[in-house]
């Protein structure tokens, strides 16, 4: 029997029992179903966390204070900015962030104030949908004057989309006027960069929360090529300005944001690798599925592989037969695996606002698993048949 033949052969011994032959591929069925729409939701969230780094903005330095401590000012910020000792920066940006109340009419709700300059717009890539960002003139005369997200819109307003400025929220009780409405950016959670309010650096720190210091300090680098000299020539002035001489004892980090990408990216990695092997736990269970149905069928077709032994059959044809059947099981199973798991992963990114991303190398992989599993599960009920003796095999009952 030629290969086509001892495919078609199959093909029709499986169509006899087709219950047995369904219940043997949903176990595969699920199992790469399973291992494609974890790698795909695992790549998914990568991306999307990569994104939103990404729109921070780039060649980007965060410079926070360490341990609660509250040391870093806003002559800090300018001295980066002016400092003959740095020549790797473009543009520097003092923030001050705290979670308040924000109120309008019967609405209300609690998220991020943002005290900034001008220039964090330009550091961290805002775009303005209505209205204008921050200016000068609002930093120096401490205006009392906020930009909204569009989910804070939503929030307060009850559609994203209306035009709002000119109109008044309460912030801490503090009246402030509408001047902009930033554009949608996405983000989930604490990271939602749509949940935000902006106000003047000097508003916040003098009018809503009475402070001196800063709550962390952005720096564009001039080129990703000069990101750790532009990281050194900043930690080396505040060490200076804070009259420290060991840098152990610093009392800032920096951040550099492809640091945080890099280990963003190493996290998720190791989170997806994690799902896929629990999900490849069902693969396995699926191929011991295959494999006690293929011994069943053994046993049912003893005296048929009796009498193709009896006229002649070789070992290798039978091995052939039966190891045919158990791997278009586990193919068949791999391709309808296949489309479930391409089905929940589109799914699942709609549902959870994901990126849809699919890997071609795991869907290679997972089909080419599912074959390997056919081979290695039905190698023994394979070989069990081909080992039946004629006469007993033809005497059994």
């Amino acid at each position: 029997m030629n290969l086509a033949e001892i495919i078609i052969e199959a093909l029709n011994t499986l169509k006899v029992n087709k219950m047995r032959t369904i219940l043997a591929v949903l176990g595969i069925v699920i199992g790469i179903g399973s291992v494609i729409a974890l790698i795909s939701l695992g790549q998914a969230s990568q991306q999307s966390i990569t994104n939103q780094i990404e729109s921070l903005g780039s060649n980007l330095l965060t410079v926070i204070s360490k341990n609660s401590i509250t040391t870093l000012t806003y002559d800090d910020a300018k001295a980066i900015m002016t400092s003959s000792k740095i020549n790797t920066v473009s543009k520097v940006s003092p923030e001050v962030s705290k979670r308040s109340q924000v109120v309008t009419g019967q609405s209300n709700t609690n998220t991020t104030i943002y005290g900034v300059t001008p220039v964090y717009s330009e550091i961290k890539k805002i775009e303005i949908a209505n209205g204008l960002f921050i200016t000068q003139r609002d930093l120096e005369s401490m205006g009392k004057v906020a930009v909204l997200g569009p989910q804070v819109v939503e929030d307060l307003f009850g559609d994203a989309t209306k035009n709002v400025v000119g109109q008044s929220v309460r912030i801490d009780k503090q009246t402030f006027k509408i001047i902009g409405v930033t554009k949608e950016k996405g983000g989930s959670g604490m990271t939602n960069q749509d949940d935000m309010v902006y106000v003047p650096l000097t508003t916040a720190m003098k009018v809503l929360y009475g402070q001196n210091y800063l709550s962390s300090i952005s720096v564009e680098a001039k080129s990703s090529e000069v990101m750790v000299q532009a990281q050194d020539e900043v930690g080396y002035l505040l060490l200076e300005r804070h009259k420290l001489t060991d840098p152990t004892k610093a009392d800032f980090r920096i951040m550099n944001m492809s640091d945080v990408l890099s280990t963003v990216s190493s996290v998720t990695g190791t989170f997806t690798s994690l799902l896929s092997g629990i999900a490849a736990i069902s693969l396995l269970v699926g191929g011991i599925g295959i494999m006690n149905i293929m011994l069943v069928t053994v046993t049912e077709r003893t005296r048929e592989v009796g009498l193709r032994k009896a006229l002649g059959a070789k070992k290798k044809a039978i091995i052939y037969q039966f190891l045919t059947e158990a791997i278009l099981l586990t193919v068949i199973g791999g391709i309808l695996g296949m489309i479930l798991g391409i089905g929940i992963s589109y799914i699942l990114s709609k549902t959870m606002s994901l990126p849809f991303t699919i890997s071609i190398s795991s869907i290679a992989l997972a089909i080419g698993v599912s074959g390997i599993i056919g081979v290695v599960f039905g190698w023994y009920p394979a070989k069990k048949a081909s080992d039946l003796q004629p006469i007993e095999a033809l005497r059994y009952e």
